[in-house]
């Protein structure tokens, strides 16, 4: 049996929401809806812009891929996860918050001199979410953080597609690609932006190489990726490069396709306040469950219900004992 459930890489970034109007985000020329990488500098000056704007959430230890394998774990995965952080405070606190979960994480050397990774999540009225990133080190991440052991001791690699913008990033993403296939571990990316896939799109295609097992994208990055504004087209264009996939459609609900079959999974009706973290929840949700026996229909069902559950609240972490509550009613456990 494996030692893993999931093995995630991604960034590793410590988040702040901030509630802000759409006269904000144009003041600040702050692109709404997406992630935009910024320098140090930038994000201190929409810090001082935001002076006396309301805080949302406390501190967490963010990044998309963390995200989503603190889910995991929460609901009952056993998870690795490889990043980088700097020595400083932010640092301390993002593997602090980890190793309470019950996160295994990769060595950390702090021969580089750098600052840990910050993600300033601007949430405007309608519940959308703009985030401005200074990676800092974590930039940096490369195949020195990859544990070749812990992959290859696990049921998935969970890829974190906002990687494609370092190539340092990228290239241990294609590397733990390689340990994962050569040890039969099966490989899972997600698309994470609407901007990466404009962007950055020839970089997923390397990460993505000859194709995955498992994809995870919205409705607008499905579509991104096929260059089109049909969703048959972009999921006939998904089925090329992955063997199964979930496209998440908002307030609509959820596709997932299971390799034989596209599975509709109905929404659950909330009110919105902080859409922060909904793709990263579902994703790992899905994970879980499927790492745990359940079907795709019942991994859709679940992930559905606690992204849902998760945009009624600010921050992108829900109360542990929350999941026990959603895997009762989404599984019948």
């Amino acid at each position: 049996m494996k030692k893993y459930h999931v093995y995630g890489i991604g960034n590793a970034l410590v988040d702040t929401e901030i509630q802000v109007s759409d006269q904000d985000l144009q003041s600040m020329s702050v692109e709404k809806g997406l992630m935009t990488l910024v320098d140090e500098a930038r994000q201190e000056e929409l810090n001082q812009h935001l002076q006396g704007h309301a805080v949302y959430a406390k501190l967490a230890s963010g990044g998309s891929a963390c995200n989503s394998i603190f889910a995991a774990t929460c609901f009952g995965a056993n998870s690795f996860y490889s990043c980088k952080v700097a020595d400083d405070s932010n640092g301390q606190f993002f593997l602090k918050d980890l190793h309470e979960a019950g996160v295994d994480c990769s060595k950390q050397d702090h021969s580089d001199i750098g600052v840990t990774g910050k993600c300033l999540v601007l949430i405007s009225p309608d519940a959308d979410r703009s985030m401005n990133t200074h990676l800092g080190i974590s930039e940096t991440l490369s195949t020195a953080q990859i544990d070749k052991q812990a992959i290859a001791d696990s049921q998935y690699l969970y890829i974190e597609g906002y990687l494609v913008t370092s190539s340092s990033g990228r290239e241990a993403a294609i590397a733990a690609k390689t340990v994962a296939k050569e040890t039969g571990v099966k490989t899972s990316i997600s698309l994470s932006d609407p901007g990466m896939v404009q962007f950055f799109k020839d970089g997923l295609k390397d990460m993505i190489g000859d194709g995955v097992n498992l994809l995870f994208c919205n409705e607008d990055e499905a579509k991104g990726w096929a260059e089109t504004d049909d969703i048959n087209i972009a999921i006939s264009q998904l089925k090329l490069i992955s063997e199964t996939f979930a496209i998440t459609l908002g307030a609509k609900g959820a596709i997932v396709y299971d390799g034989q079959q596209l599975i509709t999974i109905e929404a659950n009706s909330v009110k919105a306040i902080d859409t922060n973290g909904a793709g990263d929840m579902f994703a790992g949700a899905f994970l879980y469950a499927i790492t745990n026996g359940h079907s795709y229909a019942e991994a859709g069902k679940l992930a559905s219900l606690a992204s849902a559950t998760i945009v009624t609240q600010y921050g992108p972490r829900l109360a542990v004992e929350k999941h026990t509550e959603l895997l009762e009613k989404a599984l019948s456990l």
